[in-house]
């Protein structure tokens, strides 16, 4: 909610001196519920179930990145990457980073994250509708991304978006501190 008085919530492309904001984001959140994959041999379904206690997820920091991509936040130098930020009061309140692939015309959310305070607020729509904005520049046929399985907050957001289900990985996060969770990957077309 909107503090009446208060300056809206500005957007822009990320640039260098954002970099150290966007790593330091709290990208945590909680839920009471999670998404159960029930697979057969012929497709598989997601089963929301109800988690007691509820679970608080927070991410383990990124690997480093290599040095040239570490020093353009706001792409890749190929116009390809693009990274746009949410900024309330000069402070960044969210960010999200995407990827164009022109061989399938397929924008990929690589990561969108909005700070616990900001969150119910839009942002996560504004900044998704900058990366669709994007993706239509680039002639992107859809929006593709992948989530958790227990981040069901985002599931539902993403669903509110206009997201379907497009598919799941059962082993991407093998080996990882996330073991045991699913990948759900999630489509929308860019119009």
């Amino acid at each position: 909610m909107t503090t009446p008085g208060a300056p809206p919530v500005q957007y822009r492309t990320a640039r260098p001196g954002d970099r150290e904001a966007i790593e330091a984001l709290d990208g945590s959140f909680h839920t009471r519920t999670v998404f159960e994959v029930e697979s057969s041999a012929t497709g598989f379904a997601l089963r929301e179930v109800p988690v007691d206690p509820p679970l608080h997820k927070v991410f383990p920091p990124d690997e480093p990145e290599e040095p040239e991509a570490a020093d353009e936040p706001e792409g890749d130098g190929t116009g390809h990457a693009r990274t746009f930020v949410a900024l309330d009061g000069g402070t960044l309140c969210g960010f999200a980073a995407v990827r164009y692939a022109p061989w399938n015309r397929r924008l990929t959310v690589e990561d969108i994250e909005v700070a616990p305070a900001h969150r119910g607020r839009g942002i996560g729509r504004a900044l998704m509708d900058l990366a669709a904005g994007f993706a239509r520049e680039r002639g992107a046929a859809h929006l593709w991304l992948e989530v958790s399985s227990v981040n069901a907050p985002a599931v539902h957001a993403y669903r509110r978006m206009g997201f379907t289900l497009c598919g799941l990985d059962t082993a991407l996060y093998d080996g990882t501190p996330a073991a045991g969770e699913r990948a759900l990957f999630m489509s929308r077309p860019c119009g």
